[in-house]
């Protein structure tokens, strides 16, 4: 029997608009790798889901949620006889996937667990093909919904920052021109920040981020000697920032010089060199996909001026919130890392608002329509936070610098706070 996910893999992301005061589906995708089906909106959202037999199909209701198309269906053969995608009720969209006849799963073995209030995951047990299927009556059966968020799969979540969130929702209205997505957590007490947070943005130099660990995985598992050379070829070089792109062709470079010009100094003739030397954009973005940035993806080397690489905010916490917990790299490689990171030439942009004695190790990204910056600090007290924040703006429009300092000062001043000292 030919795989369903396989099938449901070549369905493409989905988006979707929504009127005022209400969450707004924004994509839902399937890692067939993983046996996942993965549901993004831009807000809050508490799903509900359920399996009903005869024909066997999973139902997954999003209550407050909406798009504008009508229905839309995809038929498939095999097991999977259809998908489709629907309004029930007032402001309700429903996701199904209906079984072909004679194909079943079990509900045991289904649940829906949120790593954030909007990014929620079913992992699907295997279907499989019922010869014994008898019944004759509808049955329908809930499948459970885990309230217990935990980021990643390793931050526990606690309550989003209501104070924070009013503060810069103000700012934002200042700052119309822009259109901002972010998403700050606080790796001690689980509070979070969360205003658009899986908004996909051009990813810009962030893109290195990522990339850089993959790198990393491969040196961990011994595929990459960090001490080799690699050698610049023709075309892998290109204009915008860095360096080597004023060297010959030919011209040979240590690995981790690469890697390091790459993201302190965001020299995109070195990323081209990396991605090339990991197997390419698509060998990336299977690796970014098993990391579940369901955001982030590379179409174009570098340097893409036209912003066709994506991410979103929350993906680039995401990865932050992998590394941090030890959960892709060795402890050599992390320490490594932080240290390249460490490093990083911009700072403008997140630094700007941090406290005397904080540290922090992060990736810029600019485009003339794009600011964006991402990674881990720490207080001075030793407190970790996570930081993620993209701005799209009118082409070179300084005020979304302005703006990311004032929502770093903002969000730095709060968590720089004793736990007791902030506004429950």
């Amino acid at each position: 029997m030919k795989s369903p996910f396989l099938l449901l893999g070549l369905i493409s992301t989905i988006l979707l608009s929504t009127p005022a005061n209400a969450a707004r589906l924004e994509s839902w995708k399937f890692d067939p790798n993983r046996n996942q089906l993965n549901i993004t909106t831009d807000s809050e959202v508490k799903p509900r889901a359920f399996l009903i037999n005869n024909p066997d199909r999973i139902v997954i209701d999003l209550p407050g949620t909406t798009f504008k198309a009508n229905t839309q269906r995809k038929n498939f053969g095999a097991a999977v006889r259809e998908i489709r995608i629907g309004k029930v009720e007032n402001n309700t969209a429903r996701i199904v996937v209906e079984l072909a006849p004679g194909y079943t799963t079990s509900p045991d073995k289904l649940v829906i667990k949120g790593d954030s209030a909007s990014h929620w995951i079913l992992n699907f047990s295997a279907i499989k093909k019922d010869a014994d299927n008898t019944e004759t009556s509808e049955e329908k059966i809930s499948i459970p919904v885990s309230n217990n968020l935990e980021f990643a799969g390793v931050v526990p979540l606690s309550r989003e920052i209501s104070q924070l969130d009013s503060q810069i929702k103000q700012l934002m209205n200042r700052y119309s021109s822009l259109s901002a997505g972010m998403f700050f957590l606080d790796m001690e007490t689980g509070e979070y920040l969360d205003i658009n947070g899986e908004k996909t943005f051009a990813a810009a130099s962030t893109i290195k981020f990522p990339i850089l660990i993959a790198l990393f995985e491969e040196i961990d598992a011994g595929r990459i000697n960090p001490n080799e050379t690699l050698v610049m070829r023709r075309d892998l070089m290109t204009g915008g920032s860095g360096t080597m792109q004023y060297r010959k062709a030919g011209s040979k470079f240590k690995l981790m010089e690469t890697a390091s010009k790459m993201m302190i100094i965001s020299d995109n003739t070195a990323t081209n060199m990396i991605i090339d030397r990991l197997g390419g954009k698509n060998r990336l973005n299977q690796r970014f996909r098993s990391w579940g940035l369901q955001n982030t993806v590379i179409r174009n080397l570098l340097g893409d001026f036209k912003g066709t690489n994506k991410t979103s905010p929350k993906d680039l916490v995401r990865l932050a919130a992998l590394i941090s917990n030890n959960k892709l790299l060795s402890a050599t490689s992390n320490s490594q890392v932080m240290d390249i990171m460490s490093r990083c030439k911009n700072r403008s942009l997140l630094p700007v608002g941090l406290g005397k004695g904080a540290v922090i190790a992060h990736k810029t990204g600019t485009l003339g329509r794009v600011l964006g910056d991402a990674g881990i600090i720490q207080t001075p007290s030793g407190k970790r936070y996570l930081a993620g924040i993209m701005v799209a703006r009118p082409f070179g429009d300084a005020r979304a610098k302005a703006f990311i300092n004032q929502v770093s000062r903002l969000v730095y001043g709060y968590l720089d706070q004793p736990t007791s000292a902030r506004n429950f």
